[in-house]
């Protein structure tokens, strides 16, 4: 029997509906509209096109943005600045530092700079350390892995008790998304690049998810029969058909891997559209929270 699809392309079109429904009555009950301030550093093309997708998604929504570009050159001493004074708005609730950055800068001092109340990317340190507290909770979660927790959760997928295997470690995806795991209760095991016998590793897994940026990589005899397949990748693959002379592939080999799993994630249309949703969802948190202390 072919694989359940995890549609999260219809899920988060159902998630920003209610967004867009909670910014309305926060507008209406506090007067206040959640904002987002963006910060893009350089001109790599691929940041350009996230950035300008998640103005478009929050202005869809009702959240209100706030748009930072800086040349590669920029010192960090001016991006820490501009930091400091999105911190210091009011307006601003939530801020995002589109990574990567350029070289000469501090990606972990940058993000530091900004408080955790308006980290709604989950990505200070600080917020990412919570995670793997019991008894804590971090304030926010990061929004990939957070798209793939509420992927499982809204389609009614059991975590607790279940064994995980998170294929990548990165502090964007795997490393976070094994400890939000681990808080539900999984057994997690974290593969990588150094993992001996990988494919007798993901064999065991109830819950697999891929996130390691290559093509195709999870095929189907690496994947126990029933189990839920989780696919974070996107990679550009070379396809003269295509109009663009390229499609959009995951991490896992979708054709092969649905044949066995009892439910799979698309590429595209499964956890990148919950990526944008989830950042969303945390700005209108972020509102909520600061004009519940003001």
């Amino acid at each position: 029997m072919k694989a359940r699809l995890l549609d999260g392309a219809s899920l988060a079109a159902t998630i920003r509906a209610e967004i867009k429904q909670a910014v309305a009555e926060l507008q209406q009950t506090r007067g206040v509209t959640p904002g987002l301030a963006t910060v893009l550093i350089g001109d790599n093309p691929a940041s350009a096109i996230y950035v300008r997708n998640k103005r478009k998604a929050c202005e869809e929504v009702g959240i209100r943005t706030f748009s930072h570009e800086l040349p590669a050159s920029v010192s960090q001493s001016d991006v820490l600045a501009l930091v400091e004074s999105l911190a210091a708005h009011p307006e601003v609730h939530g801020i995002l530092v589109q990574l990567p950055l350029p070289p000469h800068l501090d990606a972990d001092r940058i993000l530091s700079a900004i408080p955790l109340h308006k980290d709604v990317d989950g990505f200070n340190p600080v917020n990412l350390g919570l995670l793997g507290v019991k008894g804590k909770q971090a304030p926010f979660a990061p929004c990939t892995p957070q798209g793939c927790i509420e992927l499982l959760t809204r389609n009614n997928i059991s975590i607790c008790g279940r064994r995980a295997v998170v294929l990548g470690r990165s502090a964007v995806v795997g490393l976070p998304l094994a400890l939000m795991l681990l808080a539900r209760d999984a057994t997690v095991t974290i593969c990588h690049s150094r993992t001996a016998n990988l494919a007798s590793v993901t064999r065991e897994a109830d819950i697999l998810v891929a996130a390691i940026g290559k093509p195709r990589f999870v095929t189907a005899d690496m994947v126990r029969p029933g189990a839920v397949v989780i696919d974070v990748g996107i990679n550009r693959v070379e396809d003269p058909k295509h109009p663009k002379g390229y499609r959009l592939v995951g991490d896992v080999d979708f054709d092969e891997v649905s044949e066995i799993a009892s439910a799979i994630t698309p590429v595209p249309g499964g956890v990148g559209p919950m990526t944008v949703a989830m950042l969303l969802r945390n700005t209108l948190i972020a509102a909520q929270r600061q004009s519940q202390a003001a």
